[in-house]
């Protein structure tokens, strides 16, 4: 995650409140851990036993392998070859440590938890339940609670988001956006509403 100033906000899916970190950015990290108390009031069990899954595990060495110069593909060669066996284990804690991985993190203490970059939660609710996770999706992408999509425009200036217009524009853009029509929907970026 990128040293600039951090923020915490949540997200409300499906009657869950599902904490996100983000530095107002594109590097938002979704607790992996409140959407797991969705399933059970063991949200680490059930993080552990999704990371058990050699799926789980080829797609977060993938995902790593497309995102972090500095993964470890030997490491996760292990990891891979033991993945689905009865005795084989894993906590985010372990793939972080083992893998140098920075699509998860895990923190310690209050407000603490595990956090995953978005396609990895996504995928984690995948595995939850597929409705939860549309929900999430819808979330995230239609700017629900205090997130709004904020479209890449060249040149266009935004108007100070004063929380009035509640209703999306169209393809997701801002909604203070001077010129809707010279947004690229398919370039957007999450962030927190201030």
């Amino acid at each position: 995650m990128s040293t600039s100033r951090k923020f915490r906000d949540s997200i409300h899916a499906k009657g869950t409140d599902i904490a996100v970190l983000s530095n107002g950015n594109s590097d938002d990290y979704i607790s992996l851990t409140d959407i797991a108390r969705y399933k059970s009031d063991a949200p680490d069990d059930v993080i552990k036993n999704w990371m058990r899954n050699r799926d789980t595990i080829e797609f977060l060495g993938l995902w790593e392998q497309l995102n972090n110069p500095e993964f470890k593909p030997v490491e996760f060669d292990g990891f891979r070859t033991q993945a689905g066996s009865n005795a084989f284990t894993m906590s985010p804690k372990k793939w972080i440590d083992g893998t140098g991985a920075v699509g998860i993190i895990s923190k310690a203490g209050r407000y603490g938890g595990t956090f995953a970059q978005k396609d990895i939660a996504f995928e984690f609710a995948s595995w939850i339940s597929a409705e939860f996770k549309l929900y999430i999706i819808k979330c995230v992408n239609m700017g629900a609670d205090g997130y709004i999509l904020k479209p890449v425009c060249a040149g266009v200036e935004f108007k100070p988001d004063t929380g009035e217009n509640q209703l999306p524009y169209p393809y997701g853009c801002h909604q203070g956006c001077v010129d809707p029509a010279g947004c690229d929907p398919t370039a957007s970026e999450l962030y927190l509403r201030q």
